[in-house]
C-alpha cells in the first residue's frame, strides 16, 4: 500500500499557520499568492507584471473592466511596513495597498488600502519624507500597526473594501 506523505501531515492543521517557521521570503510571496487568491475567489481577474521595477506586484481587473495595481505587502504581528513613495504614487487613484498581517494559528487578516488614505497623515499612516541633513533614506508612506491601533484598519477590511470592486 502506498501511504506516501499522508501519514506526516495526520494531526496537523491545513493550511500551515505557524509563520513563525516560514523565512521573511516565503511570508512575502505566500501573501502576495494569498491576496491574488483573494481576488479571483470573486471572479476578478488578475494579472502579474512581468518586472517588479515600479513596486507593483498584480494587477486587477475590476468588473466595469478598469485596473487597479496592487502592491502587496505582509507583516508578522505588530509593527511597522512601509513603501516608498517613488513606488507609490499618491495621484493614482487605481493604487492599493494589500496588507496582510499574519498571526500565528489563523489564516492572514487582509486589509485593502487606497493610496488615499496618506493624504491625511496620522498616527497611523505616516508619510516620512526623510529631508533633514544626514537623513538617507527614501522618502516613503509608512502604517504603523499595533494592538491599539488596529481597529483603525478595519475600514480596509478586505470583506468590505472588494465591494469597489465588484459594484
Amino acid at each position: 500500500m502506498n501511504t506516501c506523505k499522508t501519514e506526516a501531515y495526520r494531526g496537523r492543521t491545513v493550511p500551515n499557520t505557524n509563520w513563525t517557521k516560514l523565512y521573511s521570503l516565503q511570508v512575502e510571496k505566500y501573501a502576495e499568492y494569498f491576496a491574488k487568491m483573494e481576488f479571483a475567489s470573486y471572479y476578478l481577474e488578475d494579472y502579474t507584471t512581468k518586472v517588479d521595477d515600479r513596486g507593483i506586484d498584480f494587477i486587477v481587473k475590476d468588473k466595469n473592466d478598469h485596473f487597479c495595481e496592487i502592491q502587496v505587502k505582509s507583516l508578522r504581528g505588530t509593527g511597522y511596513v512601509f513603501v516608498q513613495k517613488g513606488k507609490f504614487d499618491n495621484t493614482n487613484i487605481n493604487l492599493y495597498l494589500a496588507l496582510l498581517i499574519f498571526e500565528a494559528g489563523k489564516l492572514p487578516d487582509v486589509f485593502l488600502i487606497p493610496v488615499q488614505a496618506w493624504e491625511v497623515p496620522n498616527e497611523v499612516y505616516v508619510d516620512k519624507n526623510y529631508d533633514k541633513p544626514g537623513q538617507k533614506s527614501a522618502p516613503e508612506y509608512g502604517i504603523n500597526i499595533s494592538k491599539k491601533n488596529y481597529s483603525i484598519l478595519e475600514i480596509f477590511k478586505y470583506a468590505d473594501a472588494i465591494e469597489y470592486f465588484l459594484n
